[in-house]
């Protein structure tokens, strides 16, 4: 199993994330499941920081709800949250490990001191695992 995204989308998060520089940038993924289990990224759902920080991040409540609206309207499923680390490498913080709650989505985490985007899930006992992450075309 991995999550698949697209190399445009890929800059896109990285676009994102050089142009709310300092803060941290965020959004969700949405896409579709296969039969074996692989997540496709299908739209990137840019969010607003809300706390515009470069150490956290929350989603605007109006554009989280609008996000999970838009998302059941086109029979997509939301399968990622992603934010940037703008001074850090790609790793789940403490402070990203505290506030993740959902064990059936991938945190995608890009960071721009080192370039690269790493996926991770979390279980109910607050464990983070790795989570492949595959750019395609």
């Amino acid at each position: 199993m991995s999550i698949v995204l697209s190399h445009t989308m890929l800059e896109a998060i990285k676009g994102q994330a050089r142009d709310e520089m300092p803060n941290e940038a965020c959004g969700y993924l949405a896409g579709n499941v296969l039969a074996d289990g692989t997540l496709v990224a299908a739209e990137r759902i840019p969010m607003t920081n809300v706390d515009t920080s470069p150490d956290h991040f929350s989603f605007a409540p109006k554009e989280q709800f609008a996000a999970v609206k838009r998302v059941r309207e086109v029979s997509l499923r939301l399968i990622s949250v992603y934010h940037s680390h703008p001074e850090t490498p790609a790793r789940m913080s403490e402070e990203d490990i505290r506030l993740a709650n959902d064990t059936e989505t991938v945190y995608l985490i890009y960071s721009l001191a080192t370039d690269e985007i790493k996926g991770f899930t979390i279980d109910s006992e607050k464990s983070v695992s790795p989570y492949p992450v595959d750019i395609s075309g």
